[in-house]
């Protein structure tokens, strides 16, 4: 099977370390492949940023489908464009959270989610709204570092995911931690041993992983979302850059 994974933003420097981080879990005879957008920001760390790279990403996932890639995998914590996707194309688009989320909440009773910035956390809390997992919520919380520093210091950024998920665990009762940003892809194992060694023993998910492994078994299955959740929107003009332009049903 190929796996599409979607870097939605423009900056290229992050594609082998996703191409390494997806492909590290990915079955024998699965194909990987990464594409990032043309059009968009250099990182998502808004809604405004999330709004302006959504256009390519269609796009992308149409090109996808189109080159007879089996699944697809949108590589942002956001999830952005996720539902949109599904209504263009028949082959899975998964969303990193909310795969993680909902395997969260099947193995604690609560879960917290760490964040980018304090500034993220309204944009969270309405997420987990949407997936229907506001009970199993203990909290969202922010490790406030730059997506575009993440790789700049990782046993740095560790120490400080470490120090925001002890008091996740200790002040909010959070039975597993989310990391709220692909970008810590590969530092799940690394986060949760740190919390071991300070004596709490809680699941810490990769949802880079847990969205890989999701996306090989909806495929394996012969799955992909609902055509009635997800209609195909209706035949009309379309005036943007996007060069599939009008999408019929």
């Amino acid at each position: 099977m190929h796996i599409r994974v979607i870097n939605p933003v423009i900056t290229r420097r992050w594609e082998n370390d996703t191409l390494r981080t997806y492909s590290s879990v990915a079955q024998e005879g699965t194909q990987v492949s990464v594409v990032s957008l043309d059009w968009g920001t250099a990182s998502i760390e808004s809604q405004r940023d999330e709004a302006l790279v959504v256009p390519d990403i269609l796009t992308k996932v149409v090109q996808a489908e189109q080159d007879g890639v089996d699944a697809v995998i949108v590589d942002c914590m956001a999830d952005p464009g996720v539902p949109a996707a599904r209504e263009l194309v028949r082959i899975p688009v998964v969303g990193p959270a909310q795969a993680s989320m909902h395997l969260a909440a099947m193995l604690g009773h609560r879960f917290s989610v760490i964040t980018v910035f304090d500034s993220d956390i309204p944009a969270v809390e309405d997420q987990v709204l949407r997936y229907g997992l506001t009970r199993k919520l203990a909290s969202v919380r922010a490790f406030n570092i730059p997506v575009l520093d993440l790789d700049q210091d990782r046993d740095a950024t560790v120490r400080v995911l470490a120090d925001v998920s002890e008091r996740a665990v200790r002040e909010d009762g959070a039975h597993v931690i989310v990391p709220g940003c692909t970008g810590l892809g590969g530092l799940a194992a690394r986060i949760q041993a740190a919390l071991r060694d300070r004596g709490l023993d809680v699941p810490v998910l990769d949802p880079p992983l847990v969205a890989m492994k999701l996306a090989e078994s909806l495929v394996t299955l012969g799955y992909a979302h609902s055509k009635v959740s997800y209609p195909a929107p209706p035949d009309k003009e379309i005036r943007w850059f996007a060069p599939w332009g009008t999408i019929t049903a």
